[in-house]
């Protein structure tokens, strides 16, 4: 075997003469935040977000985690807005998993819809501060002085102070408890589109994700599992591992819990003094598997089952009118069964997290996390050690989607660090993540729709069946919450007089995980989906069959129909389901693709509208099909209301990635089991769309509204399949009702 070497990301790329030969950037950054230094002097913290140095520089600590979003750019643009602070005088700290920043879970599209107004007044607090000290200094009323560009100004008297030299008289103040928010028109930085911090050292090789960290004397760990959930090892025989160079010990982990929670699965891990040693040995192992209660999942089976259930008459959770009678007096009557398989995140970089046992039998750990608290949680769980003796490194994260924040890898690192007296670092493969990880939700769903004579919907019938979420964290759950339903089902603002939607019990088998825009996914491929067919049936423009469901301008309560929904823990006078914020959507992404528009035979248009995170996001697609049948998405058009928008690039950038991230997993996405053991593994067999597939352009308006923010990160997926197969229909006449496409052979 030829000797190992271990290359940075950086020298791999001028290795193989990516970095020196034809690949340039061309891209201008503000800065590139480095570590915080021991700067001596003054320096005032009003809050846990915010430091001001006495050198002027303002630290601002982001306490949400980077997985490509822009989110460590976007929520310092917010407090430098309010702060008035200058942009080139920011040093970014990444904050280290901490309750007193409140919320640090990085999912849910969450950062900048629920952490907005928090992070204004961080800024707006400060501001306020360092304008007292100075009113103070010179003697002259607050109300003559305004903070502008990093300074304090009087302009009756031309003096001005810049905030270093406040720093000591401001650090002895009270921090205001309601500061007074800066008129939006006066904004610099929100509603701007700004280079990413973290630009530059991605583009060049020297970013620090999970799978970057190296701590003297760390051990690198491989970890075989147990192939199905709920197994454990019924026997074991190590001996050649042992024998492979490099191997120091090999572990047996602790058996998995029921239910799985963020737990370890269990297993065994080979320790080695390389990556490569320790996957041989893993390989060397000899194990014999208990597979247990879930050894005979199998997913043809599966689907009948939940199909079946989807079929008879289900739990209710939203009745609106008669439906029965409309049923019974419609013109016509259409029914339809979709369904939509497990998915797997299958981020570019799978799970890795590094521990470090401390001296006060507490744990350092460096995790790709979205959440950090729960790393806390779970790892002092685990450990038995109070959960403040748990301190939690957040790294970037290679893509994310949701997967990373789930604990059980770091729970895996922190206790073998334990178990061996070393530092150790976990790093899942992607073979791994796939098998072993977490999955989206598999699902069939029902539709039912009666029109009268002249083609209106007047009746709605809906049921949604799914291993829910919540079997994650209870072992007898097996009914979607409301929170799953809400996503996607119950907040539909179709204004259909009759309407009865359902749900159906389903049992889980393989650890249900959430995935970018979770259940909006099959809803509105379902819902989207069953609209342009109720389009067809009645002879219309699904577009402006669309508008015609959405009804007449008017915000609609699921709960004067019965049903319990959470609005994604937000009110509903704040963030609306309104109709005409809908119609809009509608009007104007059909508007960016010449809606009915004259196209060659083979190609065709597909609209899909849903809303989701309390945004609003509009797809159209234009596909076409060959001569042999096989369908291309040529592009696409996406029209998003997310409300107040802080960095517009950030938002482009999130639905052209929505936009690859849909189209794989409508054409390509399924996770299937075979004797509880999942048969997918890497990129040959769950494949994502590559550069050749991709369309010619993706096309993104941002809706210029007066709201508060919606989310951003999720809601751009779930409108991407059913515009595709909408699309599909409309060139050649077949509807399409079960993903991934490829199984149909069009693709």
């Amino acid at each position: 075997m030829s000797s190992l070497k271990k290359l940075s990301r950086r020298e791999f790329l001028k290795q193989t003469g990516v970095a020196g030969g034809g690949l340039v950037f061309a891209m201008s950054f503000a800065y590139s935040p480095g570590l915080r230094s021991a700067t001596p002097g003054a320096q005032m913290s009003p809050n846990v977000y915010l430091n001001i140095r006495e050198d002027e520089t303002v630290e601002i600590y982001c306490h949400r985690s980077e997985m490509g979003q822009g989110i460590r750019t976007s929520l310092p643009q917010v407090i430098a807005d309010e702060l008035e602070a200058d942009w080139d005088r920011i040093e970014l700290i990444q904050a280290l998993g901490d309750e007193k920043y409140g919320d640090q879970n990085t999912d849910g599209s969450t950062s900048i819809r629920k952490q907005f107004d928090t992070l204004r007044a961080a800024g707006a607090s400060a501001r306020e501060m360092l304008i007292t000290a100075a009113a103070a200094g010179w003697g002259v009323p607050v109300s003559e002085c305004r903070a502008h560009h990093h300074a304090v100004h009087h302009a009756a008297s031309g003096r001005e102070a810049s905030y270093g030299s406040l720093v000591a008289a401001a650090a002895k103040l009270e921090a205001p408890e309601n500061p007074r928010f800066k008129d939006p028109k006066d904004y610099r930085y929100i509603g701007k589109s700004m280079d990413l911090i973290d630009g530059l050292a991605m583009t060049t090789g020297q970013a620090m994700y999970g799978t970057d960290t190296v701590l003297p004397g760390m051990l690198y760990a491989a970890v075989a599992r147990p192939p199905v959930v709920g197994g454990k090892i019924k026997s074991l025989d190590d001996s050649a591992a042992l024998k492979v160079a490099g191997v120091e010990r090999v572990i047996r982990m602790p058996d998995g819990t029921s239910p799985p929670g963020f737990n370890p699965l269990g297993g065994v891990a080979v320790l080695a003094t390389n990556s490569w040693a320790a996957q041989r040995g893993q390989a060397a192992l000899k194990i014999e598997w208990d597979h247990g209660i879930n050894a005979e999942y199998e997913s043809d089976a599966y689907r009948e089952t939940l199909v079946k259930t989807s079929h008879a008459e289900g739990n209710k959770i939203l009745n609106r009118g008669d439906i029965d009678s409309a049923f019974a007096s419609a013109s016509t009557v259409l029914e339809a069964d979709y369904y939509a398989p497990h998915l797997s995140h299958a981020p570019m970089e799978p799970p890795a997290a590094t521990a470090l046992m401390t001296e006060d039998g507490g744990v350092e750990l460096w995790s790709a996390t979205q959440h950090p608290q729960a790393v806390q949680g779970t790892v002092a769980g685990m450990l038995g050690i109070d959960k403040n003796q748990v301190k939690v490194h957040v790294t970037l994260l290679g893509g994310a989607f949701g997967r990373k924040s789930k604990a059980d890898f770091s729970a895996e690192a922190a206790w073998l660090a334990k178990a061996s007296g070393k530092p150790v670092k976990v790093t899942w493969s992607r073979e791994e993540d796939v098998r072993q990880g977490y999955l989206h939700s598999v699902s069939a769903q029902y539709l039912k729709a009666a029109q009268d004579e002249n083609g209106k919907t007047t009746a709605w019938l809906h049921r949604s069946v799914f291993p829910t979420i919540m079997s994650t964290f209870s072992a007898e759950a097996s009914r979607p919450a409301p929170m799953e339903l809400g996503l996607g089902m119950t907040d539909n603002p179709f204004a259909i007089p009759n309407m009865r939607l359902e749900s159906g019990d389903a049992t889980a088998h393989v650890r249900i995980g959430w995935l970018r825009s979770v259940c909006n996914i099959y809803h509105a491929f379902a819902i989207c989906g069953f609209a342009d067919e109720l389009a067809h049936q009645a002879g219309a423009d699904p577009r402006d069959y669309l508008l015609q469901l959405a009804g007449p301008p008017r915000r609609v309560n699921p709960a004067d129909d019965g049903a319990e929904y959470p609005n994604y823990d937000q009110s509903l006078d704040r963030y609306p389901i309104d109709t005409a914020r809908y119609a809009a959507v509608v009007n104007q992404v059909a508007d960016m693709a010449g809606w009915g528009r004259k196209l060659p035979e083979g190609e065709g248009l597909g609209i899909a509208v849903h809303r989701s995170f309390l945004s609003t996001v509009g797809t159209v697609a234009h596909v076409k099909v060959d001569s042999q049948g096989k369908m291309r998405v040529e592009e696409m058009w996406f029209a998003v209301d997310a409300g107040l928008v802080v960095n517009p690039d950030r938002v482009t950038a999130q639905m052209e990635g929505a936009g690859i991230f849909g189209m794989s997993l409508a054409m390509f996405g399924e996770i299937t089991a075979k004797n509880g053991v999942i048969v997918q593994g890497n990129y040959n067999n769950y494949p994502v769309v590559r550069m050749d597939e991709a369309p010619s352009a993706i096309n993104v308006h941002i809706m210029d509204v007066d709201a508060p923010p919606g989310g951003v990160g999720e809601p751009g997926v779930p409108p991407v399949a059913p515009a595709i197969v909408n699309a599909y229909h409309a060139a050649t006449g077949k509807r399409i009702r079960e993903l991934p496409l490829k199984k149909a052979g069009i693709v």
